[in-house]
């Protein structure tokens, strides 16, 4: 029997090297912290197809292509806007000012320009540091951010204190250890700081409604984690 030729693959084929490229294209170099209380809009056909939802940007972010996104807590970490794309859990339909009530699609011109500058002024220093798990910037949470984790049989919701970005362009939610803290308030970088995901128990990230919600022991929102926490 004659063998047959291999079929042509019908998707498209990226090589290691190119998705390793197209990685560090997108790492997050440098940020600005969100002081002006805007926020994404996406949609979520589990809880509604004819409603979009807010949630509150905790920073912008410029990517090694010089693209500015903005960045927010998703599930278990801090996602880039523009990779919400399932509509079914989360997508992004844009960039949304809650004091305005304007609805736009690219970041705000102040914050495209200071973190240019700021990718410009650093990027030897950065570059000299390697894209690794140290630490370049350190932020104080400044939208409630609350990180759950599982201790026991019991869940427990810690405070984010303050969020590290690493030299990979990952992101490290930092809570204050009790224990090792002596003053107050805490401040990004202090001693009694450590990661969040270093804890085996560590879950999920939820802001400060949500949080404060499941606190209270709202129904609603205790069996929404219920079904989190299975998966």
């Amino acid at each position: 029997m004659a063998p047959r030729e291999a079929a042509t693959p019908s998707a498209k084929v990226v090589r290691f090297p190119d998705r390793k490229k197209n990685r560090e294209q997108h790492r997050i170099t440098r940020i600005v912290p969100e002081h002006d209380g805007l926020c994404i809009l996406y949609s979520h056909h589990a809880l509604s197809r004819e409603k979009l939802f807010a949630g509150k940007i905790l920073c912008w972010g410029i990517q090694e292509n010089g693209e500015v996104v903005a960045l927010l807590p998703w599930l278990s970490s801090v996602t880039r806007c523009t990779d919400l794309k399932d509509p079914a859990s989360g997508r992004w339909e844009g960039y949304y000012n809650p004091a305005t009530g304007a609805i736009f699609e690219t970041a705000p011109a102040p914050k495209i320009a200071e973190l240019e500058a700021a990718h410009r002024y650093y990027h030897q220093s950065d570059s000299q540091k390697g894209a690794n798990a140290t630490p370049v910037q350190e932020i104080a949470d400044n939208i409630g951010s609350h990180a759950a984790c599982i201790i026991g049989q019991h869940l427990a919701l810690h405070e984010v204190q303050s969020w590290q970005l690493l030299g990979n362009g990952e992101f490290q939610a930092m809570l204050a250890d009790p224990q090792k803290q002596t003053s107050t308030p805490i401040l990004p970088g202090d001693s009694c700081l450590y990661a969040a995901q270093s804890q085996a128990g560590f879950r999920y990230f939820f802001q400060y409604h949500i949080a404060n919600q499941i606190k209270a022991g709202d129904p609603i929102a205790v069996r929404a984690v219920e079904r989190l926490l299975e998966h």
